[in-house]
């Protein structure tokens, strides 16, 4: 007679999953905002508009994961940031159309449930939530052995803000003449770790060796850096001012592939690389790779994570409301006619 077998000698264990549910209701309630009471468990989490504040609101939503860098995180042993960097990669793309991010809910999907480990990785994202100003509402948690190795785990996810008709981005009347200003990133964010980590294999250097750009950090707390969250910046410049006509997120594609994407048909801008204030990290990662100019700025922010085309007209008045946020924004170049350079031109050279 066969032996009887049963869900959890095939590798996957529901007592331990509920458990972790039960484990982690107190990191979530920490998220709770005006609309949401932050309580998992249910089939789907509840959200309240008209509690938010919201009188006659367009939702918009946004999915994203952290890319291979999980892997790095993985592999130092490092849990508790790479949950902020997956909510701030999705709540960043709300706020580039205008909105206030909501709600928020993620999937870990792993090979085995470590209960400890994943419970650092749903801490960092309710600190993301937290300062993104969204409640956690929900999420998933899957074991797929034969799909991930071992405790091997990634992660995708789910954003949800709203803002007011009328008030959604990018708006009309972007012209030549309009400012391009940069606000600095936190570092790689999380995006070309894929080529982050072929350049530490060819390097030899180890990620727990001191990092050569980062005095005081191993390589890896160094890499792991968390991607900035803008909502703190952004949010009340928005609300405090009508200047900001559009904003591109940094991600993957750099300059030359974001923010053509808010630009109104004909129209280009022209950027002053020398003006690009380049972190330590992206100057090591171009040495240490051979990486030209181009490949920089085609696979990495290289220092500037977030770009607001600005009312020339405003300029003062949107510098500082910027600058009351505690950012002090960095004015990179100017919305142009297009032509024959494409639509982003560059001027200077990045500070390799």
């Amino acid at each position: 007679m066969s032996k009887s077998l049963t869900y959890a000698g095939a590798g996957v264990d529901i007592e331990a999953g509920n458990a972790f549910v039960e484990q982690i209701k107190p990191i979530v309630r920490a998220t709770r905002r005006a609309g949401a009471g932050a309580e998992i468990g249910g089939f789907g989490g509840l959200f309240d508009l008209k509690a938010a504040g919201f009188k006659d609101p367009i939702l918009v939503a946004a999915n994203d994961g952290v890319g291979t860098k999980v892997k790095i995180a993985a592999a130092a042993g490092v849990r508790d940031t790479i949950g902020i960097d997956l909510v701030a990669m999705c709540v960043n793309d709300l706020i580039v159309q205008g909105a206030e991010p909501l709600f928020f809910l993620d999937y870990y999907a792993t090979g085995k449930l470590d209960p400890k480990a994943a419970a650092e990785v749903i801490k960092g994202i309710a600190q993301g939530c937290i300062e993104a100003g969204a409640a956690l509402i929900g999420g998933e948690t899957a074991e797929m052995p034969g799909i991930y190795s071992g405790t091997d785990y990634d992660l995708a996810g789910f954003a949800v803000g709203a803002a007011e008709r009328g008030k959604l981005l990018p708006r009309p009347g972007v012209k030549p003449g309009d400012l391009i200003v940069g606000l600095r990133s936190s570092g790689l964010h999380s995006n070309g770790f894929s080529l982050v980590r072929k350049i530490i294999e060819q390097s030899g250097v180890d990620l727990n060796d001191p990092a050569p750009f980062a005095p005081g950090k191993t390589l890896a707390e160094a890499l792991l850096t968390p991607t900035r969250i803008y909502a703190k910046s952004l949010i009340p410049a928005l609300k405090e001012s009508d200047g900001i006509k559009a904003l591109a997120h940094i991600t993957g594609g750099g300059f030359g592939d974001n923010i053509p994407r808010v630009l109104p048909g004909g129209l280009a801008v022209e950027i002053d690389l020398s003006l690009v204030e380049t972190p330590e990290v992206f100057r090591w990662l171009a040495a240490e790779g051979d990486l030209s100019e181009a490949e920089m700025l085609r696979t990495f922010n290289c220092g500037i994570g977030m770009v607001a085309v600005t009312d020339a007209q405003q300029r003062a008045e949107t510098l500082a409301v910027f600058a009351a946020s505690g950012d002090n924004a960095i004015e990179l170049g100017r919305v142009i006619e297009e032509g024959r350079g494409g639509r982003v031109v560059y001027r200077g050279r990045l500070k390799l």
